[in-house]
């Protein structure tokens, strides 16, 4: 006989609790106490200032500089010596060039951190160079003696072979000189560049004396 205590479950009702217990487990969860807040959600990741960069902001180069302020007065030293200013344009040093040539050096890239291995060195060599021949650091020596010293590696092919070095690191130092003063505006005077101005009337055209340099007559 049944106990009539029980209470049997039919298919029905069976199928039915198992659709409710299905669907409670997607119901999210219950909100906390009154007056608490939820978690903020995580921060987006920083953008990253080289790889990275955004143009709407200015941008700010995150590697540390790594020439001490005696490779600094070495190298505006050299490169005033290469660039002096005259009536063309400013001298090395006032158109920024060691600061450029710090900052490719420091720059944690292959490349940059081969060129930093070679001017750094190479200004460690000229001090010493310096002192060998004249006993003074080269940013201390006149400038006749700091003309000896570079003339004597401005070529590599030319140099001793003691002064291969010195040669080689002169090269490379001359190369980043140029390159960080001629993309000062103050300079391109040297260079005849004038700039995007605007130019009344119609469109001149090339210069008559560039089409024939360049061999173009009646092509341009």
């Amino acid at each position: 006989m049944k106990n009539p205590d029980q209470n049997p479950l039919s298919r029905r009702d069976a199928m039915k609790w198992l659709a409710g217990t299905a669907a409670a487990g997607s119901v999210p969860p219950a909100m906390g106490a009154p007056g608490e807040t939820e978690p903020a959600p995580p921060a987006l990741p920083l953008r990253h200032p080289v790889y990275d960069p955004d143009f709407t902001k200015p941008a700010v180069f995150p590697w540390e500089k790594q020439f001490t302020e005696e490779e600094l007065r070495t190298t505006a030293a050299l490169a005033d010596l290469i660039l002096p200013k005259d009536d063309q344009g400013p001298s090395a040093s006032e158109a920024g060039v060691p600061a450029f040539v710090n900052e490719w050096c420091s720059a944690p890239y292959e490349e940059n951190r081969e060129a930093g291995e070679i001017v750094r060195g190479g200004l460690a060599w000229l001090n010493t160079e310096s002192f060998r021949r004249f006993e003074k650091r080269f940013d201390e020596l006149a400038p006749a003696e700091q003309t000896a010293i570079v003339d004597s590696i401005c070529d590599e092919a030319t140099a001793p072979p003691d002064l291969k070095i010195g040669a080689r690191f002169f090269k490379r130092f001359r190369q980043l000189c140029l390159g960080g003063y001629y993309t000062n505006s103050s300079t391109w005077k040297g260079l005849g560049y004038v700039g995007n101005v605007p130019i009344a009337g119609p469109y001149p055209g090339p210069p008559p004396e560039l089409i024939e340099r360049l061999g173009l007559q009646g092509v341009v």
